[in-house]
């Protein structure tokens, strides 16, 4: 049983009351059709301090932890998935500043994300090679004391409004592991040279802009490298980590909406004179989702913790994700399924909780990858004899 403590409550509270002052579903239908950003409710989540609470107070933010953020994505996306998931990805790379940058860097770029003035991209992947991020095409240079960006990124969260990304470039081309020479550069939107393209309309989420983006020639100062040069590859893949602790924390809030508006249509749904939620078929399917809701619970809020500790790692964040994604995906089909008819009609919400789960499920890597991940280290154990 996982206890929070009377801020953490506090902190749910106030979550809740504004995502049900502020989330309406007819708007949520609306942006999804025409691809806009919720802005308005973006600067009311950022005046509240929902979208920076785990950023320290230095920048603009909360001064909390983990847990605390992933208190936030879940009320948010359990009172919707689509507006809960765009919100909590405001500022999606931004912890690679946070975590491994200057304090300069952090002073220029952080407040901004924090206060809802502006977002960042990651652009980490590229075209045909998916999350393999072990060979990149593109590549910094450096020319004149400055740095030179050619090459192209696909799928970059936040791609077509971000004020600035993450980028990862290879800048030593020799190097063994080739992992080893790969760096990570702060690249402004507004740099002569980038080209942005709307990487085309999706599934789900269609609020939150994912762009393909062309660096050509794009020069950057040398101040713009977080952390040290051939670090980038270990910096992303602690990033990843970080995020797919909130992708669970996110799936975790999906699963929970989708489960809340079953509930409410089993108890006013009638059949042969009875709420269908007295026949034993249906409550047999609110048991299976209720447990798989419990267990991705006291997953996720564990390895938040375990994070927070200044233990986390990559398995166990995987572990966290796999969980997390898995009970929300069955239990939205589940919800879509009690529902019949209504379920697959946009206006009854659950299909596009359905379709926002798919998307939580195959980002930062789907569950073959987090296996390997996860299978690397339980063999890895075993081998150091632990």
């Amino acid at each position: 049983m996982i206890e929070f403590n009377k801020s953490q409550k506090q902190i749910q509270k106030a979550v809740r009351s504004f995502a049900k002052g502020e989330f309406e579903k007819e708007r949520v239908l609306e942006l999804d059709r025409t691809g806009e950003y919720p802005s308005a409710i973006h600067a009311k989540a950022a005046e509240l301090g929902f979208i920076g609470i785990h950023f320290p107070e230095t920048y603009s933010g909360g001064g909390l932890g983990f847990v605390e953020q992933a208190l936030v994505a879940e009320e948010l996306c359990a009172a919707d998935s689509s507006f809960g998931i765009t919100l909590t990805m405001a500022g999606y790379g931004a912890e690679c500043i946070l975590r491994f940058g200057s304090d300069e860097q952090k002073e220029a770029f952080l407040p901004g994300v924090v206060e809802g003035r502006t977002h960042c991209g990651a652009a980490f992947t590229e075209p045909g090679n998916g999350y393999d991020i072990t060979k990149l095409s593109a590549v910094a240079v450096m020319k004149n004391g400055n740095y030179v960006i050619t090459g192209r990124k696909t799928g970059v969260v936040n791609g077509l409004n971000a004020g600035f990304y993450i980028v990862l470039c290879q800048t030593d081309l020799m190097a063994q592991p080739f992992t080893s020479g790969s760096s990570l550069f702060i690249v402004e939107a507004d740099r002569k040279g980038l080209v942005i393209e709307n990487a085309g309309e999706r599934l789900s989420l269609n609020m939150m802009s994912t762009a393909n983006i062309i660096f050509d020639q794009v020069e950057i100062p040398a101040a713009n490298l977080i952390g040290e040069a051939g670090k980038g590859y270990d910096y992303v893949q602690k990033f990843l980590a970080e995020s797919r602790l909130l992708a669970a924390a996110q799936a975790l809030g999906v699963a929970r909406g989708a489960y809340e508006r079953a509930m409410f249509h089993i108890k006013n749904r009638e059949q042969f004179n009875r709420p269908i939620g007295v026949f034993q078929a249906v409550r047999h399917k609110i048991a299976d989702m209720a447990a798989q809701i419990a267990v991705a619970r006291l997953v996720t809020y564990d390895s938040a913790q375990v994070f927070d500790n200044g233990a986390g790692d990559a398995a166990t964040a995987s572990i966290a994700k796999m969980v997390a994604c898995k009970a929300a995906m069955a239990v939205t089909d589940e919800a879509v399924q009690l529902l019949g008819g209504y379920g697959y009609m946009r206006e009854y919400e659950v299909e596009h909780f359905y379709r926002d789960a798919k998307m939580l499920e195959i980002r930062d890597g789907n569950q073959y990858l987090h296996k390997d991940i996860i299978a690397d280290a339980e063999i890895g154990k075993l081998k150091a004899g632990k």
